[in-house]
């Protein structure tokens, strides 16, 4: 495939014109995101599967070519594992491409294992060994080496190559419809935009806290996001999460007693102590009906344990039956949500409750039964006939 380092808006113009005309694009990015909120695009890799375009967004201030292009729902736009890269392209947009498919997630489905990286399925389908020397390079630095820019294509180049490979046996298998609630979940734009009201259960050490201490925490995580993307640094930057506890489990009343908890942060305190004190005092007179509450972790019974380990048992006849990993489905963890009677959960959506979800509900509805025969593991309903066996 032929390689272009494009640096110029007619050079992407001309490049994008064919890639219109593409079925699918393969396509990765390469950013930065230690000292900033919001990841800075360094590079753009687009493979049509002919032409590879290495796309330099330092270099070109309008990219609205491309964005026609990749937010065109008539061209399937493949990543693998796609989180990352879409968010920068929320960032940009305020919204992402639809028409997805996510060679990592399909590779599950496939039984390559759970979350395999792009080096290794690349060595399991094409048996191609990756560089890896470029991992921790700085995308950001100009002019780039002929070195960087082979790893960056070889990003895309590849993967263009994975996608069809992948679809073909997701065809064969009967399973590509399968992955729709995955790739729709891919494409929703809540999926990417900043919650701070909610982003108080991320803070390490928020099990230390109940009732008004807890609102106090919720207050001040949801000021140091909103600070946060105000000021484009990363939120721990803003205010530490050790800092934030200290503040819930201490709550200072003044702000000189605030300057007393971290007096290196003086200037930021000055600007914002007033907020954070006012915020704190909102959290302290929270009535206890209203204050946020964590999930309560209970330890199963020993009869709900013999219970997690029959499902479990289910989750490994369905995995081997349909020649992928357990962990793929489903993790104990998960199962323990399932049996405290949650139903929000991964293993009930999508493919996994077509291969094991709906077999998990039927043994907990008292329909089906485990049996072993003949050297097999059998789930059997009570109605039907053998749901599943090993």
């Amino acid at each position: 495939m032929q390689v272009h380092f494009i640096d110029n808006k007619q050079q992407l113009i001309e490049i994008c014109q064919q890639f219109a005309q593409s079925e699918f694009l393969a396509i990765d990015t390469e950013f930065f995101r230690q000292t900033t909120y919001y990841p800075i695009l360094a590079l753009i890799q687009v493979c049509d599967g002919n032409e590879i375009a290495i796309i330099d967004p330092l270099a070109i201030d309008d990219l609205g070519p491309l964005m026609d292009v990749l937010y065109n729902e008539n061209i399937t736009k493949v990543f693998h594992s796609a989180r990352q890269d879409l968010e920068i392209f929320y960032c940009l947009n305020l919204s992402v491409p639809d028409t997805l498919f996510d060679t990592q997630i399909a590779a599950a489905l496939l039984g390559y294992g759970e979350q395999i990286g792009y080096a290794s399925l690349v060595k399991q389908l094409l048996n191609v060994e990756l560089d890896k020397s470029q991992t921790r390079t700085d995308w950001l630095k100009r002019p780039l080496t002929q070195k960087q820019i082979t790893y960056a294509a070889d990003d895309v180049r590849h993967l263009a190559k994975l996608y069809p490979m992948q679809l073909k046996k997701l065809h064969e298998q009967g399973r590509f419809s399968w992955l729709e609630n995955d790739f729709l979940f891919l494409s929703r734009n809540s999926t990417y935009a900043p919650a701070p009201e909610g982003i108080w259960r991320k803070v390490r050490g928020v099990n230390k806290l109940k009732k008004q201490k807890l609102a106090i925490l919720k207050n001040l995580a949801a000021l140091r996001e909103e600070l946060a993307i105000k000021l484009n640094r990363p939120r721990r930057r803003v205010m530490s999460d050790d800092f934030l506890i200290e503040l819930s489990m201490n709550p200072p009343a003044t702000l000189a007693e605030l300057h007393e908890l971290n007096s290196s942060k003086g200037k930021f305190l000055q600007y914002n102590g007033d907020k954070i004190i006012s915020l704190i005092q909102q959290g302290l007179k929270t009535p206890d009906q209203d204050c946020p509450v964590l999930p309560v972790i209970k330890k199963l019974s020993q009869n709900e344990e013999a219970l997690a380990d029959c499902l479990m048992a289910i989750i490994h006849v369905s995995a081997n039956n349909n020649n992928i990993s357990p962990n793929s489905l489903c993790n104990r963890k998960e199962v323990d949500a399932l049996i405290k009677g949650q139903r929000e959960l991964n293993i009930l959506s999508g493919w996994r409750n077509e291969l094991a979800g709906k077999h998990l509900l039927t043994f907990l509805s008292g329909e089906g039964q485990l049996s072993y025969t003949s050297g097999q593991l059998e789930l059997k309903s009570t109605h039907k006939d053998t749901i599943a066996h090993e």
